[in-house]
């Protein structure tokens, strides 16, 4: 099935394979834009947010793999597949540590090609805003081994840019950010991603009692307390794409982790 508004990278030295996957896609539906070397696609990246990008694994300069690294450090939210005719298990398990999600062999079959490409964009985004950088590494590994998207903004500005590039399904808010007051993130996510469900997070209970409370009458899924209890917040994510408000907490209806 072809599915418009979704925005595609092509990464490839040749450019009668970017034209020629340009037009399988773009009859599809989905933007596209195409880039012959990795340093192209890093600028274009820097500019706008991409769903998948699609990246030849040996170019001049700047290849595939380290291409993925840098998407996967910058642009958690794109999902990287590494195309390539020369795909040796080293090579694959290379790429894939770099952070690809698929390795496909050219020639590429194009029904496979859209198959994966269908399955992925089906795979929830999350977004994590904290400026604790090493917290969000931790959950971004922990819930792309869940079967997450992720994509991180460690300040306010950096979630509006996230905001303005794509829709994320759930997102995590810290409430005390250096930038920016946590409340104010909130309302910019109803603001410009009016179907994301909002999951509040925090260490200081008691001196966010306050905005916690505004935000959860204004609309948040649930609030949960660090050091977070992983199990009940990759469920409460689960629970608010599916549509729910919460899975009850102990204790409280809609506050869960840490202390209850």
């Amino acid at each position: 099935m072809c599915e418009g508004e979704r925005h595609i990278l092509v990464v490839d030295d040749e450019p009668d394979i970017c034209e020629n996957l340009r037009d399988i896609l773009l009859d599809c539906g989905y933007r596209v834009d195409v880039a012959t070397d990795g340093q192209a696609a890093l600028e274009l990246l820097a500019r706008g947010a991409y769903d998948i990008a699609l990246i030849d694994l040996k170019m001049p300069g700047m290849d595939g793999v380290e291409l993925c690294r840098r998407i996967r450090d910058h642009r958690t939210g794109t999902v990287g597949m590494i195309l390539s005719a020369y795909v040796g298990p080293e090579a694959a398990a290379e790429a894939v540590a770099a952070g690809a999600w698929r390795v496909l062999a050219k020639p590429i079959d194009p029904v496979e090609l859209m198959g994966l490409i269908e399955t992925a964009l089906d795979t929830p985004l999350v977004m994590v805003v904290d400026d604790d950088r090493d917290l969000c590494g931790a959950l971004r590994d922990s819930l792309s081994e869940h079967g997450f998207r992720v994509s991180e903004a460690h300040s306010a500005g950096e979630a509006a840019h996230h905001l303005r590039g794509g829709a994320p399904h759930v997102v995590l808010i810290d409430l005390k950010l250096e930038d920016a007051d946590g409340l104010d993130v909130f309302r910019q996510v109803q603001s410009r991603s009016p179907t994301a469900r909002s999951i509040l997070i925090t260490a200081f209970r008691d001196e966010m009692a306050s905005r916690i409370g505004q935000a959860l009458e204004l609309g948040a899924t649930s609030v949960h307390y660090k050091p977070f209890e992983p199990a009940r917040l990759i469920e409460s994510i689960r629970a608010a794409i599916a549509g729910r408000r919460d899975i009850p907490a102990p204790g409280s209806s809609r506050l869960a982790g840490g202390e209850s």
